[in-house]
């Protein structure tokens, strides 16, 4: 008889939300398959059938604690579209404003409290002194710094809405309450310092990329699409914008897409083993369709970044791709990462020092004059759709909601069996933690969102098997 042995990392430390990975190893103690399972599941696209449209921010902005600001905004630019109307150039500019405002508190989170731990200390070091408190200990003044950097974006995002999560201050047709010239000033005396903290971490991962040179190529090393905003001139875009997908050879194979068409370009599937959709680019199929989103994606496919400092350093991360012309490693995700961070610290500078930031005219007003309506901004994991049909009244009818994560799922679910199928060798008996935890670091690349992604579009199939030792089905459930 032959035997397999099943590995199980329940649950999956330093990411937002619950899931497991499950190894298995086939007789020979090779992986013959790995999984990253995601079993929470939240329903939002379903209750929030039967509130009104002007309510659809405050309700999705809950999803989750981390990046509420992206749904706040692409929840109210989905109320745009069905107010149909253009909203005012303060509004705007006070929109991006906390679009980036949350790039760089969540980027900082991801990298200095969920990572870092990782690459200062080890993918070896002591589990109970790998995190946060450990990395204190390491390098008191770098994860000082780190939690200052995420504090100014919370902060911008505070004084801008009043709260630093679950705001309610975007609003269909633009925002609440225009920004005090007080509140601006205050936020412009951060940007010294977050600049400097962002060449600090910059410089830091540099020496990471030497330190871990036999590491990387297995961090989920492998081709896929790539799909993000860009503006109409092919520069990197975070609120607005066109659709472009590359391959993984550098090769733009659909540009200008319009956002609001998204669903004629992406479809869903679903899998038995999780609550996590599996998004695919629809004229390649699922699941060859595979795509990337968020940093990674996006500092690969624009043609430049508008601010100097950032746009130097996507020089840099560019020529790591040799003649490929395309950063596939997933590994990277850090590094592009840091360079939208860079970003957001001067566009932010930018837009403070516009004169119509300071704006009195926030808002344009109108009923309801479409049925359907879309938003698309990019996320710090990636491209996000709201996507509402209501009724005369307002009154949402059906809700889709595409998140990031999701988008991400298949690439994710590639990346822990390559990872896998490197590092852990059941043949020899000693499948450590350190092993273990280099698999899991393979998910913390794409800094995972799981409390957003877990919406089913439809009913969610169930499928319970019951394997033996030698994996043959035993018993079976389906419904």
């Amino acid at each position: 008889m032959t035997m397999s042995t099943t590995i199980t990392i329940a649950p999956v430390t330093r990411i937002e939300g619950h899931a497991k990975i499950t190894i298995q190893l086939d007789e020979h103690g090779d992986v013959a398959d790995a999984r990253f399972h995601v079993n929470e599941f939240r329903g939002f696209e379903k209750f929030t059938e039967g509130r009104l449209l002007w309510e659809m921010p405050g309700i999705t902005s809950r999803i989750c604690g981390i990046c509420p600001a992206s749904h706040l905004v692409t929840s109210a630019k989905a109320g745009d579209d069905i107010l149909a109307v253009e909203i005012p150039e303060t509004a705007e500019k006070l929109r991006r404003l906390l679009t980036l405002a949350q790039w760089l508190q969540s980027h900082a989170l991801s990298f200095f409290h969920l990572s870092s731990p990782d690459l200062l200390l080890g993918f070896d070091a002591d589990p109970a002194q790998r995190n946060v408190f450990g990395l204190i200990a390491h390098d008191k003044e770098f994860a000082r710094r780190g939690i200052r950097l995420r504090k100014f974006g919370q902060e911008i995002i505070e004084m801008l809405g009043g709260r630093r999560i679950h705001t309610p201050w975007t609003v269909p047709g633009g925002v609440r309450e225009p920004l005090d010239p007080a509140r601006r000033d205050a936020m412009l005396a951060w940007i010294p310092e977050a600049r400097e903290t962002v060449g600090i971490a910059l410089a830091t991962l540099q020496k990471m990329h030497g330190k871990y040179a036999k590491d990387i190529p297995e961090y989920g090393n492998f081709r896929s699409l790539l799909v993000g905003l860009v503006s109409k001139d092919g520069g990197l875009e975070y609120y607005d914008g066109f659709l472009r997908i590359m391959d993984g050879n550098g090769n733009t194979i659909a540009d200008k897409l319009d956002p609001k068409k998204y669903f004629e370009y992406f479809g869903e599937a679903a899998e038995s083993w999780s609550y996590l959709k599996f998004p695919y680019y629809k004229p390649f199929g699922y699941p060859d369709g595979m795509y990337r989103v968020g940093p990674l994606a996006r500092v690969n496919i624009c043609d430049f970044i508008e601010t100097p400092l950032a746009e130097a350093e996507r020089k840099v991360f560019k020529a790591l791709s040799g003649k490929a012309g395309v950063v596939n490693n997933s590994f990277y995700y850090h590094y592009a990462r840091l360079i939208e961070m860079l970003f957001a610290v001067e566009k932010i500078e930018q837009l403070l020092k516009d004169p119509a930031i300071l704006g009195s005219t926030i808002r344009s007003d109108a009923s309801i004059n479409r049925a359907e309506g879309i938003g698309c901004s990019e996320a710090p994991r990636g491209v996000l759709f709201h996507h509402y049909h209501v009724n005369k009244d307002g009154v949402i009818q059906k809700a889709n909601l595409v998140i990031a994560t999701a988008q991400n799922n298949i690439a994710m679910n590639r990346t822990v069996r390559q990872l896998a199928s490197h590092f852990l060798d059941g043949r020899n008996g000693k499948i450590t933690e350190g092993m273990l935890n280099r698999v899991e670091a393979g998910i913390r690349c794409y800094d995972p969102c799981l409390s957003c992604s877990t919406h089913a579009l439809g009913q969610m199939p169930l499928h319970v098997r019951v394997l033996d030792a030698d994996n043959h089905v035993v018993d079976e459930m389906m419904r």
